[in-house]
């Protein structure tokens, strides 16, 4: 199983732990690119990526497309607020 998490370069809260353990977290700097990087990540076998609710909001197809995939889960973060 290989987990990845997505949230966004300015984004100081979410994440945190993941990032500090060494996981992959990857920042975006430009959020219009979520599914490009979505893609890049699932062509990279991340059978589980893990998005914050921001960059989700820019996500147009591929959480609709991989909804009902087993292989994929895209899980997204629910804000602290």
């Amino acid at each position: 199983m290989k987990v990845s998490w997505i949230k966004y370069e300015k984004d100081n809260r979410s994440f945190r732990l993941p990032q500090a353990l060494g996981f992959d977290v990857f920042s975006l700097s430009d959020l219009e690119k979520t599914d490009e990087t979505m893609k890049n990540l699932i062509k990279q076998n991340y059978d589980t990526i893990i998005i914050s609710n921001e960059v989700a909001g820019f996500s147009e197809d591929i959480i609709k497309k991989y909804k009902k995939n087993k292989d994929i889960k895209i899980v997204i973060s629910l804000d602290k607020d």
